[in-house]
Order: C-alpha cells, then sequence, then structure tokens
C-alpha cells in the first residue's frame, strides 16, 4: 500500500517527515500513515515535471496515447485491489466501487488514450495573400487537486486530458482519500510514462493545495471541491495569472411532473441523493414534486429510502456505505438541526445509526419536506444523504424552484411531455441536464457548471481544450522581399 509522495518517478518521504494516518470510515481505525506535503515537496515536484515536460509534449502524440491505453489495461487487471483500496479508503460500497469506480476509470484513460491524436488546429480564411492557422499547444506543468468523495475515478478526469494532450501534471489527492491515486501513479509508470510527468503529492489543502494554488511555475490548476476552497483558488492563482478549471458545489433539483413515469422516477430518486452516501456535486439533493403525485410519490419514497442497507462497505450486501470522515458526518447531521429550526419535517432519517455502526460515520438516510424553497437546507449544499422535498403546483413554480439557488451543476426532470422536457433543459440554468434519468456520466461528454459552481469542462473534447492554448500562426505567402535584401 503506497503512502509515501511520487516525485520524478519515485515515492520518496516528505521533506518534513510529516505525516497524517487516513482512516477507514467504517469504524475509523487507522489503515497507514501517509506522507503530508510541503512547500519544499511542492518546489521538488514542480521541478521534475518541467525537466520532463520537453520530452513529454514533444513525444508523438500516438505514442502518448499509448501510455494512457496502456494504463487503462493495467487498470482492468488490477480491478478487484484497486476497488478494495478505494471502498477501504472512501467508504463506497465495494459494489459500487467494482461496477463503477474502477470501470469509469479506466474508460476515462481509455477515451483519452483514443483522443491524444485526435487535437488539431484550425486553418481560417482570411485576406488573400495569407495563410492563417492555429496551433493547440500544451500549456505546460498545471496543478491538480483532487476532491475526498470519488479520489480514483477524479485522477482520471484530471489526469487524462492534461497527458493527453501533453501537459506534465503535479496532483493533489485530498489528504483523507489518496491511497487509489498513489497506487494510479505507480501504474502510470508501469504502463510507461516517462518520469517526473506525473508527480502526485497527498497534502493539506492549506498547504500542498496552496503552494500549487500559488506557484509561478504552474500555468494552470483544475480543482475539484467547495465552492469556498475554489473562490480561494482564484485569488490564489492571480500571482502569475494561471489559467484556472473549477468544478465547485451543487443543488441539484430533480423535478417530478405529474406525467411521470412515477416507478421509474423513484428510483432514480433513490440513486440521485444516495448513491456515494450523497456525497456528489450532482446529486440530486431537492425533489422538486408536483403537487397532485406528491403523497403518492412520498409514500413509496419513504419506504424505499428506510429499505436502504446500511454496512460495511466491503460487504457484497451493502447498499450504502459510511460518510468519508467523522468530521463530515457531524457536519451533515448538523442540517437536521437546521431543518427543524426552519419548520421542516423529518420523514425519514436524520440521525446516525446505533450498534454496530455506531464506530464509523455513518448516517440513514434522510428526507425533509421544508416549508420553503428558500430554506437554508434547500439552498446550501449538504453534500451526505439529505434530501429536501418540495412542492410546486405550476411548470412555472417548478422552474423558479429550479434556478433559485447560487448554484448551477446539474439537474434533472421526469416527464411524458417531450415539449417540457426540451423547454426545462433550454431555460435551467445548469450545466447538465438530465431527462428521465439522473447523474449519467460518460467520457465524451463535457461536465461542468455555471454560476456557482464553477467553470471550464472536464471530460469530452471540451477538457482538451482547457489543457491547450492556441496560437494564431500568419504566413505571408505572396511575400516581396526588398530588392536591398536580395543577394
Amino acid at each position: 500500500m503506497r503512502h509515501q509522495l511520487f516525485i520524478d518517478g519515485r515515492f520518496v518521504d516528505a521533506e518534513s517527515g510529516e505525516t497524517l494516518p487516513t482512516l477507514n470510515p467504517h469504524d475509523n481505525t487507522p489503515i497507514v500513515n501517509v506522507a503530508m506535503a510541503g512547500k519544499a515537496d511542492v518546489d521538488k515536484a514542480v521541478q521534475a515535471a518541467q525537466r520532463a515536460f520537453t520530452g513529454w509534449s514533444s513525444m508523438a502524440a500516438m505514442e502518448r496515447g499509448r501510455i494512457l491505453l496502456r494504463l487503462a489495461d493495467l487498470i482492468d487487471s488490477h480491478a478487484e485491489e484497486l476497488a478494495w483500496l478505494e471502498s477501504l479508503d472512501t467508504g463506497h460500497p465495494i459494489r459500487d466501487s467494482r461496477g463503477l469506480d474502477v470501470p469509469r476509470t479506466a474508460a476515462n484513460f481509455r477515451y483519452f488514450g483514443g483522443m491524444a491524436d485526435k487535437l488539431q488546429g484550425d486553418q481560417i480564411p482570411v485576406e488573400a495573400g495569407f495563410l492563417n492557422y492555429t496551433l493547440r499547444e500544451p500549456i505546460g506543468v498545471v496543478g491538480q487537486i483532487v476532491p475526498w468523495n470519488f479520489p480514483l475515478m477524479f485522477t482520471s478526469w484530471k489526469l487524462g486530458p492534461a497527458l493527453a494532450a501533453g501537459n506534465c501534471v503535479v496532483l493533489k489527492p485530498a489528504e483523507i482519500t489518496p491511497l487509489t491515486s498513489l497506487r494510479i501513479a505507480e501504474l502510470l509508470s508501469q504502463a510507461g510514462l516517462p518520469d517526473g510527468v506525473v508527480n502526485v503529492l497527498p497534502g493539506l489543502g492549506s498547504v500542498a493545495g496552496q503552494c500549487i494554488a500559488e506557484h509561478p511555475e504552474i500555468g494552470k490548476i483544475a480543482f475539484t471541491g467547495s465552492t469556498a476552497t475554489g473562490q480561494r483558488i482564484v485569488q490564489a492563482s492571480a500571482g502569475n495569472l494561471k489559467k484556472v478549471q473549477l468544478e465547485l458545489g451543487g443543488k441539484g433539483a430533480n423535478i417530478v411532473f405529474s406525467d411521470a413515469n412515477l416507478e421509474a422516477a423513484v428510483n432514480g430518486a433513490a440513486w440521485a441523493i444516495f448513491h456515494n452516501q450523497g456525497q456528489a456535486c450532482i446529486a440530486g439533493s431537492r425533489l422538486v414534486l408536483h403537487e397532485s403525485i406528491a403523497d403518492e410519490f412520498l409514500e413509496r419514497f419513504v419506504a424505499l429510502a428506510k429499505s436502504v442497507r446500511l454496512g460495511d462497505p466491503l460487504d457484497e450486501n451493502t447498499e450504502m456505505g459510511p460518510l468519508t470522515s467523522a468530521l463530515h458526518r457531524d457536519r451533515v447531521l448538523s442540517y437536521v438541526d437546521v431543518a427543524r429550526e426552519q419548520g421542516g419535517q423529518i420523514l425519514t432519517g436524520g440521525k446516525a445509526p446505533g450498534g454496530a455502526l455506531s464506530q464509523g460515520c455513518y448516517v440513514e438516510p434522510t428526507i425533509v419536506k421544508v416549508k420553503s424553497w428558500r430554506d437554508r437546507v434547500a439552498q446550501e449544499e449538504v453534500f451526505g444523504p439529505f434530501l429536501t422535498v418540495i412542492t410546486f403546483k405550476t411548470d412555472e413554480e417548478a422552474l423558479q424552484i429550479a434556478n433559485g439557488t447560487e448554484y448551477g451543476l446539474g439537474a434533472g426532470l421526469w416527464t411524458s411531455s417531450l415539449q417540457r422536457a426540451h423547454k426545462f433543459a433550454r431555460e435551467i440554468k445548469s450545466g447538465m441536464v438530465w431527462i428521465n434519468s439522473y447523474k449519467r456520466v460518460n467520457p465524451a461528454s463535457p461536465f461542468g457548471g455555471v454560476g456557482k459552481s464553477g467553470y471550464g469542462r472536464e471530460m469530452g473534447f471540451e477538457a482538451m481544450r482547457e489543457y491547450t492554448q492556441v496560437k494564431s500562426v500568419w504566413v505571408n505567402v505572396d511575400a516581396v522581399v526588398p530588392p536591398h535584401f536580395k543577394r
């Protein structure tokens, strides 16, 4: 189990010798002490990346792609190990780590392995006598900060397009869930990645993250996490005006209209909020129900929520595991008090389970019916298995509720009306909209938000553009050499 920093192709201790235990959220027992990077380590990693950049960026794009394709194959061959490691470190149920996280990680690297030699510029029609074309060039050394909720998958979201485009990377996984990111670094070396191209530095956000955001030799920073931290990163990036890409918080509206297929909508709403214990920026955390079907929907939905099997994430039968840390569990539970103070009705859950799970970071599936869509629990990102229920009468009211937050990451709607579906897809202020589904992702589909959910896009060809800069080249094809320059 790798627990050191990965710099210039080697695992090394932090310069300071500092470590932090990563804990098993099932029972809060320590797994391993992980090295914590500081400024000196960030500087070493940036220097290693700079040395590697010339060779990596000038390598044939097809060969860069082959390395990513070999990595995808290695992920497939180590799938069970990676799934176990992710579940142990994060609390993801093993059935999800095995069936979703690991396959999606391999698929993402495979997609960008194939995209590496598809990046091309344009020829632009300009005035006669000139040829104007554009080159898309890698930025150089980029900094990437991966969150704790999907560390394995987000490592691929960050590394895939950056490497395919020819950049070198200094990546910081979250200090509480670094184990699969470090394992991916090791597999990258086995796949043939040159030393220094990727450097992985677990560390505190306030230390290593801050150093990466401020570093004058890093040309771009890509961050996934909270809106508040994203705002601090923008401020820290101003020193060298580095490019910034942010995927931040969300408060997704999941709207169910009176003509929806209720069985599909109930199951879809459960997936939207309870998958990964609700620890997802795109979670459908606001359930917006037409008043004519609200009672029937909630009767079915509350019964489903009560049936969800909580337990050890390494147990094959577990449907919902623990939250990833005790600190976060306590934060989620604090919103139960906020809901009650504002007159909300707790329909189910609202507490940590007792018995065998009491030592872990568990929270029961929680459903709260709020008095107003403006209440705090319907506005602030809780980031847990915590669903707020709001009812509406008209389509106009549903749209007002959907757009009534500072966030704009993902939203969903359930209806049999094609006209309504397309109208809401246009008018919802969100980077992604799902119709009669929720939380669908694919390596080819751009992922990102608007408003306080950030800017820039992960995945798809949009992500390749995010990791390049455009150079415009002008050629005077009718150039006449002045006589005094002729030989």
